[in-house]
C-alpha cells in the first residue's frame, strides 16, 4: 500500500470507550481534561460528543445521554455526532469506568502520531521551497518537534475556565508554603525578596559597562542556582572558554585568589579547598556551552534539546550581543532587536527564566545607567520582562588585583540598580564585590 492510501493512526474503538466510560463516571472528566482536548478524537461524531461533554462540565451540569444529546441538538451538531442511537450505544463498549484513563491515553497516543506525520509532511515540503533557506527549515523543525514533546501541546488555546483553577491551586501551595519567592532564587535576598525569584518564561537582563563584573554576577548567581541549590542551569559563554569559567568557578567557590588559580601557585590549604569546591561543583547540574559568534538559530536549537534531555530549569547567555544574527545583511541594531524578540520568545516556548548580560553605551561611564544606556537597540528594554544594571565606583589597580590587598577582603561596595521589572517594583540591591574572587555577595549590614 502506497504510503498516501494508508490511513492516519487511529483507534476508534478506544475513542468510544473512552466516551462510554465518561458516562459511566462523569468525575472522572474532570481528570482526563487535564490532557485530553477535541481535536485529539479522530472521529468526528466522537470529537462533537466530546466538545458536548466538556460543555456541560464546564458549565457544572452532570452528562449523561440525555444532556449530551440535547446540549448537541442546542448546538446543531446531533446529526454530525451520530444520533441518539449512536451516543447510547456508547456504553456498551465498555463494562465500567476503570480503564478510563488508559483509554484516553491510547487517543492521546494516536494524536500525537497523527501530529507527528502533520509535522513530518510540513518539513517534507519546506525541505523541497528552495526559497526557504536550511537552516530556517531545521530551526521550524525543531522548534515543531519539540512542540509535541510537551503532553499539554493538543490544543492551541485554554479557555479561562481551566487556567482559573491550576492558578488558584498555585497560589494555596504558595499561601501553604511560607517561601516567598515563586520563582528561581538568584541567593541575593534582598533582589529576590523584589523580584520572587526569576520566573519563568521571562527574559532577565543584567546590564553594565565592561570590566563592571557581569560575567561575575552571572556566575555568583549560577554558583547559589546551580551548585548550592542544584537546580539544573546552563550557561552560554559566547566570551569566555569552558576552562577560563571553571577556573573562576573554582574561585569563588573555594574562596580562592583566582591569580592563585591562574598561575597555580597555591598553599596546601588553597589546594585542598581547590579539590573541595570541584567536588562540589562535579556534582551539580550546571551544563557549559562555550562557542564563539554563536548563530541563533544554534542557540535557541541547542537551548531546546538541553531543555529536554537535561531539564534545565534557567538558562544564562553571557553576552547578548556577542549573538550572531542570521541576517547579517540587516543594521546592527535590526540584529539585536531579533536577537532580543527571539530570546524573549525561547523564554516563553520553554517556560524558564532566560538570563542575558548586555553592555550599556559608553556614555554611561561614571554615573548610574539607565534604560536609555541599553546598547545597540531600544527593543532589548522592549522585550525584557526585567531589567538590572551593576554600577560601582571604578577602583585603581582592583579590577586585576593579585588578592594581596587588605582592601579587597572588605569588598567594593556595587549597587545592582533593578531599573525595569515587568510584574514588580524597581529599586537599589546593595551588594558587595571581591575582586579576589571575581563573585558578589550580599552586603552585610552588620558590619
Amino acid at each position: 500500500m502506497a504510503l498516501k492510501d494508508k490511513v492516519p493512526p487511529s483507534d476508534l474503538e478506544a475513542e468510544q470507550a473512552t466516551l462510554g466510560a465518561l458516562l459511566l463516571d462523569w468525575e472522572a472528566v474532570g481528570t482526563v481534561i487535564h490532557y485530553l482536548r477535541p481535536d485529539n478524537f479522530y472521529s468526528i461524531q466522537n470529537k462533537k460528543i466530546f466538545e458536548a461533554m466538556l460543555k456541560l462540565y464546564n458549565n457544572g451540569e452532570r452528562g449523561d445521554v440525555v444532556t449530551i444529546t440535547e446540549q448537541l441538538r442546542s448546538d446543531g451538531e446531533l446529526d454530525n455526532a451520530g444520533g441518539p442511537g449512536y451516543i447510547s450505544a456508547l456504553t456498551d463498549t465498555v463494562a465500567s469506568s476503570a480503564n478510563v484513563e488508559s483509554y484516553a491515553q491510547i487517543v492521546l497516543e494516536k494524536s500525537i502520531r497523527r501530529d507527528l506525520i502533520k509535522v513530518s509532511n510540513k518539513i517534507i515540503a519546506q525541505s523541497h521551497d528552495e526559497t526557504v533557506a536550511s537552516r530556517a527549515v531545521l530551526e521550524d523543525a525543531q522548534k515543531m518537534i519539540f512542540e509535541l514533546t510537551d503532553t499539554n501541546q493538543t490544543s492551541s488555546y485554554k479557555e479561562a475556565k481551566e487556567i482559573v483553577f491550576s492558578t488558584i491551586e498555585m497560589i494555596e501551595r504558595l499561601y501553604n508554603n511560607k517561601n516567598a519567592f515563586t520563582g528561581i532564587p538568584s541567593g541575593f535576598i534582598d533582589l529576590d525578596t523584589m523580584t520572587s525569584g526569576f520566573q519563568d518564561s521571562e527574559l532577565i537582563i543584567i546590564g553594565a559597562r565592561p570590566s563592571m563584573g557581569k560575567t561575575a554576577m552571572a556566575l555568583s548567581m549560577i554558583q547559589n542556582i546551580a551548585i548550592k541549590e542544584k537546580i539544573p542551569a546552563a550557561l552560554f559563554s559566547l566570551e569566555m572558554s569552558d576552562k577560563q569559567i571553571m577556573q573562576r568557578l573554582l574561585a569563588a567557590q573555594g574562596r580562592i585568589p583566582s591569580q592563585k588559580i591562574r598561575t597555580g601557585l597555591l598553599t596546601m590549604q588553597e589546594l585542598q579547598r581547590m579539590q573541595d569546591a570541584a567536588g562540589v561543583i562535579y556534582e551539580s547540574p550546571l551544563y557549559i556551552v562555550d562557542t564563539p559568534n554563536m548563530k541563533l538559530l544554534d542557540l535557541r536549537a541547542l537551548a531546546r534539546r538541553m531543555k529536554i534531555q537535561c531539564g534545565i530549569k534557567i538558562l544564562f547567555i553571557d553576552y547578548l550581543t556577542l549573538i550572531t544574527s542570521e541576517n547579517t545583511l540587516v543594521p546592527r541594531h535590526e540584529q539585536i532587536a531579533e536577537i532580543s524578540r527571539s530570546l524573549k520568545s525561547l523564554a516563553r516556548e520553554l517556560n524558564i527564566p532566560v538570563v542575558a548580560l548586555s553592555q550599556v553605551r559608553r556614555d554611561a561611564e561614571g554615573q548610574e545607567p539607565t534604560l536609555a544606556d541599553l546598547r545597540e537597540s531600544g527593543s532589548i528594554e522592549q522585550d525584557a520582562d526585567v531589567v538590572m544594571f551593576i554600577h560601582r565606583e571604578r577602583q585603581k589597580k582592583q579590577d586585576n588585583d593579585d588578592g594581596s590587598n587588605p582592601k579587597d577582603i572588605l569588598g567594593i561596595p556595587t549597587k545592582l540598580i533593578v531599573a525595569k521589572q515587568r510584574n514588580g517594583p524597581i529599586g537599589d540591591v546593595e551588594l558587595v564585590f571581591l575582586p579576589q574572587f571575581t563573585r558578589f555577595e550580599t552586603e552585610d549590614k552588620n558590619h
